[in-house]
C-alpha cells in the first residue's frame, strides 16, 4: 500500500513554494485551511502534534450563542455566535444537535444592577443572577436571533414545573428557564472532515500532523517529527497564518515575527465524564446552566451515554499541556452536589477527564469569565508576514476563518471566489435519519453496526461500510469499533499513533469505554498497518497509558513486566 504521508511529504520535497501557511491545526487553522483551499491557491496546513489535538480537543462540546456573554455587553459577538450555530445545524447535522438547556434560578431581581454594570465595562465577580436578569437576557437572546429562528423560543416555569420536570434539583429553586442551543458530538471528527473537504477540493491543498515549522538563516523550513532522522525541507510562502492559540506569541517569535506586546492570555478549562445513571435520568435529556457559589457558570448534560460536567476558569502564565487538577475536580462535583443534593456523586464515577488552555484575548479582567471570547485578527510583522488569529471559540470558527481569509486575500491582491456558509462539512452532505436502515438493508449490517457508522461518519458511512467489508475485518474486544475502521484512520485521516485513534478519531476514550485488552487489540492492528516491530509497538502502548492517566485520569491495570 502507498504511504499517504509519504507521499505529502514527497510532494513538499519536490516544490516547497506555498502560497500561504497555516500554522495550527486545531478549529481555527483548520477552517482557514478549508477556506483558503476553496479559493484555489497552494496552501500548507501544519500541525507540531495531532489535529485537534490541545485546545480544540477540550471543548464544554456546546455550539452556542454564549448568553452570559450579554452580561459583558458583548451584543456582536452573540449576533455571530448564534448565526454560527444555525449554520452548524444546517451543515453538519451529523455532528450537531439541538440542546434543550434550563437555567434553575432561587431569586427574582438579584443581579441586575450587576449586569447594568457589566454593559458598561465592569470586570469584577457577578452578582447571583435572579428571574429578571434571566428573562430580559433570554429575552434579548430571542430577539437577536430573530425571524430566521430554527430553535424554540425559551419558556419560563414556576415551581411546580420545575420540581415536575427536574425533581432532584435542590430545594430551594423557585423558577426555572429553558431554551435552545446546541451540542456537538464529535468536534475532533468534524476538524478531521474539513481538512479531508480541503484536500479532496483542492489537489494543491496539503496537510500534515507532527510536523514543525521554524524560522531559520535561510528562510523557513518543515521538520518532519515522526521519523528517526528528522527529515527537514525547505518550504516557503507568501503569508503565514499563526492559528496556533495559545502559543500564538511563542509561535509568533519563533517564525521571524517582531511582537512588542503580548496577543494573548490563557485561562484553563477542565471537564469531567461521569458515569452515574441517576444523574443522566436527573437531567430529563436537557443541559442544567447553574450558577456555582463563587458567580461561575457550570454545566451538566448528557453526553454520549454518559454525563458531561465542567468547567473551571482559571488564569495560566504559560501554554501548555495540561490536566485537570485535584482541586479542579473537587470543585465540578462540589458545584454537582450542591445543585443535586440527592443524588449521590463521587470520584469513582469519573471515567475520563480533560482540560485545555483557552487562546483569550489579553485582558486585566478581575474576574476570568469576564474576559472576552470574541476574535480579532492581527498582522505581524516579519521576513514572513504573518496573520495572527486572537482569540476566537469553538462555535465562531468559520466566521473567524472567513475574516482571516478576507486578509489573506486582501495582502495577496486576489478576490475571493468562493463562501463557506452555507456548504455542508463531511458526512453532513446527503445525511439523514434514514441512513442507518439503509445501511442494514444493502449491506447486512445490524441495526448496533450500522448506528455506530452513521453516528461517526454521518454520510460517509457506506463508504467506510464498504472499506472495512474489503477486509478481514473484526471488531475491538468489548466495542463495536473495528480494525478496519483504525485502517481508515490511518489511510484516510492521518492517525499515526493510539490517542490518534482512541481519543480522536473515535469516542471510546472520552466515553470510558477503554480496557487493556482493547487498547492492546488496538496497538496490534495499527502495528501490523505500519508495521511496527514488538518493541516499537510496546513503546506506543507504554506511552499511551502513560498519557491516559497523567492527563485524563485513566489508569488501566497492566500485568506486571507486560510492558516497559
Amino acid at each position: 500500500m502507498p504511504d499517504p504521508r509519504q507521499e505529502r511529504i514527497d510532494r513538499i520535497a519536490a516544490n516547497g513554494a506555498f502560497d500561504v501557511i497555516v500554522v495550527g491545526g486545531g478549529i481555527n487553522g483548520i477552517g482557514v485551511f478549508r477556506d483558503l483551499a476553496l479559493q484555489g491557491l497552494r496552501v500548507l496546513l501544519v500541525e507540531m502534534n495531532d489535529f485537534c489535538s490541545g485546545c480544540s480537543a477540550a471543548p464544554s462540546r456546546m455550539i452556542h450563542g454564549g448568553l452570559r456573554y450579554l452580561e459583558n455587553g458583548e451584543i456582536a459577538l452573540v449576533r455571530e455566535s448564534l448565526v454560527e450555530r444555525d449554520r452548524l445545524l444546517q451543515n453538519a447535522p451529523h455532528f450537531v444537535r439541538p440542546l434543550p438547556t434550563t437555567i434553575p434560578i432561587d431569586r427574582f431581581a438579584s443581579g441586575l444592577a450587576n449586569a447594568a454594570l457589566g454593559f458598561l465595562g465592569f470586570t469584577g465577580r457577578p452578582r447571583p443572577r435572579g428571574a429578571l436578569p434571566i428573562k430580559l437576557g433570554l429575552t434579548l437572546y430571542d430577539a437577536i436571533v430573530g425571524r430566521n429562528r430554527t430553535l424554540p423560543r425559551h419558556r419560563f416555569h414556576g415551581r411546580a414545573a420545575t420540581r415536575a420536570n427536574w425533581p432532584a434539583l435542590r430545594r430551594d429553586v423557585r423558577f426555572s428557564a429553558t431554551y435552545h442551543d446546541a451540542w456537538i458530538s464529535h468536534p475532533e471528527r468534524l476538524g478531521l472532515e474539513l481538512i479531508g473537504d480541503a484536500c479532496a477540493g483542492n489537489p494543491k491543498a496539503l496537510a500534515l500532523n507532527y510536523v514543525r515549522l521554524a524560522h531559520v538563516s535561510g528562510g523557513l523550513v518543515l521538520t518532519d517529527c515522526t521519523g528517526t532522522g528528522g527529515r527537514q525541507l525547505p518550504v516557503s510562502a507568501n503569508v503565514i497564518v499563526n492559528a496556533t492559540g495559545a502559543w500564538i506569541d511563542q509561535t509568533a517569535a519563533s517564525l521571524g515575527a517582531k511582537l512588542t506586546e503580548r496577543l494573548v492570555c490563557g485561562t484553563k478549562g477542565s471537564h469531567l465524564i461521569l458515569d452515574n445513571p441517576a444523574l443522566a435520568a436527573a437531567l430529563n435529556g436537557q443541559m442544567i446552566y447553574f450558577e456555582h457559589s463563587d458567580g461561575r457558570v457550570c454545566i451538566v448534560f448528557p453526553y454520549l451515554g454518559r454525563v458531561l460536567a465542567g468547567s473551571t476558569d482559571l488564569r495560566v502564565n504559560e501554554a501548555g499541556r495540561t490536566a485537570c487538577s485535584v482541586e479542579e475536580r473537587e470543585y465540578i462535583l462540589g458545584a454537582l452536589r450542591a445543585l443535586f443534593p440527592a443524588i449521590a456523586i463521587a470520584g469513582d464515577q469519573i471515567v475520563y477527564s480533560y482540560a485545555g488552555i483557552r487562546p483569550l484575548p489579553v485582558s486585566n479582567a478581575d474576574f476570568t469569565g469576564r474576559i472576552s471570547r470574541g476574535h480579532s485578527v492581527r498582522r505581524l510583522q516579519g521576513e514572513v508576514p504573518q496573520i495572527g488569529m486572537v482569540g476566537g471559540k469553538w462555535t465562531t470558527y468559520r466566521a473567524f476563518a472567513e475574516e482571516t481569509v478576507d486578509m489573506v486575500l486582501q495582502d495577496l491582491g486576489l478576490p475571493r471566489r468562493q463562501g463557506t456558509q452555507d456548504l455542508p462539512i463531511g458526512g453532513g452532505a446527503g445525511y439523514s435519519d434514514r441512513l442507518a436502515g439503509e445501511l442494514v438493508a444493502r449491506h447486512g449490517l445490524t441495526a448496533l453496526r450500522a448506528a455506530h457508522l452513521v453516528d461517526l461518519y454521518g454520510a460517509r458511512a457506506p463508504a467506510v461500510a464498504a472499506f472495512c467489508a474489503d477486509r478481514d475485518d473484526r471488531p475491538l474486544p468489548g466495542v463495536t469499533l473495528t480494525e478496519g475502521e483504525i485502517a481508515w484512520f490511518i489511510q484516510r485521516e492521518q492517525a499515526l499513533g493510539l490517542a490518534d485513534v482512541l481519543q480522536r478519531r473515535s469516542p471510546l476514550a472520552i466515553r470510558g469505554e477503554l480496557t487493556l485488552p482493547l487498547v492492546t487489540a488496538a496497538a496490534g492492528a495499527m502495528a501490523r498497518e505500519f508495521g511496527w516491530s514488538d518493541a516499537r509497538t510496546a513503546d506506543e502502548l507504554s506511552r499511551f497509558l502513560s498519557d491516559l492517566e497523567t492527563y485524563h485520569g485513566v489508569r488501566l491495570p497492566r500485568p506486571e513486566g507486560a510492558y516497559p
